[in-house]
């Protein structure tokens, strides 16, 4: 099969497109057939080796662990689904090495969900990383209710926009940081948004002068240490960006794959209330493009490679 992969850590000239042993199946697995994949900062950061200490990497590796496809064979213990079944799947393990960059992955069923009928294999692809993170900070890590005030730092990120939206529908009110051209972009989605840089607390106070329920960073830094100053008695914060915020009294959210909460996004995305924006779309032979267009940040919305 065709995919990307990389032999040794390292930027963009370690990527190579070319053909590798289609992925053998485990007993509770899935071989899904790839029609999207899509880029996360976790890519670039792992084939960087930045998370080296932590995830063993088993080369040469297939990077990728957003997906959207068609399962095309079961494993022997798999019940959960069935031949020709359109799922999406965080496809994490705990090593690197057989990624989503590729025709065919085989993914363990904990990490896949049935595909939303409403959305397209691109915009699909998009959805279970950032979803996951922005859904289980928020209900998991932050308990978010009916009435809140959420401030989501960030908001019109790809985690940030998601995070939004299932703010909005669990009932909360939202404030959202975000440079003023997507100011209009996050009131569609629903939020109230304000300006980064100096004067931020103070602009924040101006649309919550009592303080806010519960603050989602997904930055870090300033953003993350002026926050405490921002809560109401009783609120929380939660970060997935900046590991201090555990000194703040707050919670560090890295995520996990869950059937359960994937199959959450699915309904949210089915009900109307979610919608996953596509910023661009590379080809598998282009992957390497689409990673470095990822590491500049800039970009509103998801990037995506299309496979098939």
């Amino acid at each position: 099969m065709k995919a990307i992969t990389y032999r040794s850590y390292g930027g963009s000239e370690v990527l190579e497109f070319g053909d590798v042993p289609a992925p053998k199946l485990g007993p509770d697995a899935v071989l899904v057939r790839v029609h999207a994949a899509a880029v996360n900062p976790v890519d670039w950061k792992i084939q960087a080796g930045y998370l080296d200490s932590v995830l063993d990497a088993v080369f040469p590796v297939i990077p990728g662990w957003d997906v959207s496809g068609v399962v095309e064979q079961v494993g022997v213990g798999v019940t959960e689904f069935a031949v020709g079944d359109e799922v999406i799947g965080y496809v994490r393990e705990d090593m690197v090495g057989r990624g989503t960059f590729a025709e065919y992955v085989a993914a363990p069923v904990r990490t896949l969900a049935r595909k939303p009928r409403n959305l397209s294999f691109e915009q699909a692809a998009g959805l279970p990383l950032a979803g996951l993170t922005a859904y289980q900070s928020l209900v998991d890590a932050l308990a978010v209710k009916p009435g809140e005030t959420v401030l989501v730092h960030a908001a019109a990120g790809g985690v940030g926009s998601l995070a939004v939206q299932i703010a909005v529908s669990l009932g909360a009110r939202v404030i959202g940081t975000a440079s003023e051209r997507n100011h209009e972009y996050l009131r569609v989605l629903g939020a109230e948004p304000v300006s980064y840089g100096e004067g931020l607390a103070e602009r924040v106070r101006e649309l919550a002068p009592e303080g806010v329920d519960a603050v989602l960073d997904l930055v870090g830094g300033e953003a993350l240490q002026l926050s405490p100053a921002l809560l109401a008695d009783g609120g929380r914060i939660a970060s997935i960006a900046d590991g201090s915020v555990l000194a703040l009294g707050g919670r560090y959210v890295f995520v996990r794959p869950d059937f359960a909460d994937l199959t959450a996004l699915t309904d949210l995305a089915e009900s109307g209330r979610l919608q996953v924006e596509v910023a661009a779309t590379f080809p598998l032979a282009e992957a390497a493009e689409a990673l470095r267009l990822n590491a500049e940040g800039h970009t509103r919305g998801k990037i995506v490679v299309t496979v098939a």
